[in-house]
């Protein structure tokens, strides 16, 4: 099987240097990745050095296997280094929905495997020494009417009765949390945090290099066939990885290595604005270090950094922004959200890709002997990519498919996908008309 040219939109997006983000700015320095230079051979070649592909080959390195992490710019380059830094280990679906979709043995594991993934992100961040400027103060979710508050109550009290530490709140209780009274109430999901997420994947690949494992950046992986039971890639410098098993993990940055891969996300952007650090004025605003976001189906999402900047995220147009104008919509609903902050100043605004599926659920694909896929975190990446990177790791070990709590699905390309950027236009203007309803 040869590669295929990847969509066109996709090798734009791809395409782009590295935004200037408030993260770019503030982490640490990355270990040197150097480019590949020379052919070599190893038995695990997993292609994308965002979370995916280096939770799976820092999982891999205590096995003993020999494992090579290719990436087309750096750890972290895409968006597991622009995103909102959230660590939420949850799904679109409640706890029950799930039991419902998947029956109680398969879907109880799926839950307890999505509900610990924000236990593995931050026992790696302890275990490894990442500096990323941990804080796991919980998670809340605000709501602008009664009804919404309480359905996220009963979506609470799922997860109450699995053990997770919850907190349901009225409309005072919620403002003296947030700072902002412009909610009805919501609730706390306890097992969540924030991170620097760029520092965080840098300092995933600081811990495979030390483990051993081998990652290189600047190196596009450009063809993918199989020859004497092994695979074979090719690099854009004409040179060549064999390898016994090869993970893809290039989530919303997937481009045309696999036939249809990339076909089966939508590829939508995430803008995010952050203010100048706010000094005494933040005191009263998400205090413990909480991070939150809105019940809406166009979501925003808030924090605080480390620096006491605060953050705002939400949907944005298909292109990549061209300017500060592109990102108005979120600094507007900052000031409405926080009105008691005044004029505020800016001091980043950057974007980055999220990978959206049509069932909502991540995605795991076996399609061929010896190739593993993961992708599709629907803007929960940072614990579904680092989770799916641990069972991803099991499975290329060699334990069986049953094992894994995510079901393994076939490659399937969502219909009419070359008109992706209408698809998403359509959806943004059918959610803001439910939003602005109330329904």
């Amino acid at each position: 099987m040869s590669a295929n040219t990847a969509d066109s939109s996709v090798r734009s997006v791809s395409s782009h240097p590295r935004a200037d983000s408030l993260w770019a700015a503030t982490a640490p320095a990355a270990a040197p990745t150097p480019a590949l230079a020379e052919s070599t051979d190893t038995d695990v070649l997993v292609v994308g050095a965002g979370y995916t592909g280096l939770s799976t080959a820092l999982h891999l390195a205590g096995t003993g296997a020999s494992v090579c992490v290719l990436d087309a710019h750096e750890p972290g380059w895409g968006a597991s280094g622009r995103n909102g830094g959230q660590v939420n280990p949850t799904l679109k679906y409640d706890p029950d929905e799930l039991i419902r979709m998947f029956g109680p043995e398969r879907g109880e594991a799926l839950i307890e495997a999505v509900s610990s993934t924000g236990d593995l992100v931050f026992d790696l961040i302890s275990r490894h020494g990442i500096d990323c400027a941990p804080v796991r103060a919980g998670w809340l979710q605000a709501g602008y009417t009664d009804e919404a508050v309480a359905g996220m109550h009963a979506r609470a009290r799922q997860w109450e009765r699995r053990g997770v530490h919850v907190e349901m709140l009225d409309r005072a209780s919620l403002a003296r949390r947030m700072g902002s009274s412009t909610f009805a109430g919501g609730w706390l999901d306890g097992r969540a945090g924030g991170i620097q997420p760029l520092a965080y994947a840098r300092g995933l690949a600081r811990a495979a290099l030390g483990k051993g494992v081998r990652v290189h950046g600047g190196t596009p992986v450009t063809g993918l066939v199989r020859q004497d039971g092994r695979w074979v890639a090719t690099t854009a410098q004409g040179l060549q990885v064999r390898a016994g098993q090869v993970v893809l993990g290039t989530n919303g940055y997937t481009d045309g290595l696999w036939p249809g891969l990339a076909r089966t996300v939508l590829s939508a952007n995430s803008f995010i604005v952050a203010t100048r650090p706010l000094g005494a004025a933040g005191a009263g605003i998400l205090d413990k270090g909480e991070t939150g976001s809105t019940s809406q189906r166009l979501l925003l999402y808030f924090r605080k950094d480390a620096q006491g900047r605060l953050l705002m995220g939400g949907r944005g147009h298909f292109s990549d922004p061209r300017g500060a104008q592109d990102f108005t919509h979120l600094e507007r609903s900052l000031a409405l959200m926080f009105p008691q902050l005044g004029k505020l100043e800016y001091e980043y605004r950057w974007a980055g890709r999220i990978a959206i599926t049509r069932d909502f659920m991540p995605h795991v694909h076996q399609p061929a002997p010896g190739i593993t896929m993961a992708l599709g975190y629907n803007g929960r990446g940072i614990a579904m990519a680092t989770g799916l990177g641990k069972h991803v790791a099991a499975l290329v070990a060699g334990k069986g498919a049953q094992s894994c709590p995510f079901p393994i699905t076939p490659v399937q390309p969502i219909p009419m996908h070359g008109m992706q950027r209408l698809y998403i236009a359509a959806g943004v203007a059918w959610y803001s008309l439910l939003d602005r309803l109330g329904k």
